[in-house]
């Protein structure tokens, strides 16, 4: 079973949200090398954008399910 739902808006809206994570996450790094404290801001913004991504592969896969479900 693969891990990402099919295609559709929920699975691109997973996609981008773990896209800003890892540019977040990357943000983040710089910041901290150059001895900013922003930095703190770039990895609430990685948590915030991961937790949006988890949550739209959940929606998709429990959708999926329930029309695999009413289908027979």
């Amino acid at each position: 079973m693969p891990s990402l739902p099919p295609s559709g808006p929920d699975r691109r809206l997973a996609v981008l949200a773990l896209v800003v994570c890892v540019l977040a996450v990357a943000a983040a790094v710089v910041s901290f090398v150059e001895g900013s404290f922003i930095g703190i801001v770039w990895v609430l913004l990685a948590g915030v954008s991961s937790n949006m991504a988890w949550f739209y592969v959940r929606k998709a896969k429990l959708e999926q399910a329930r029309r695999a479900e009413a289908s027979g």
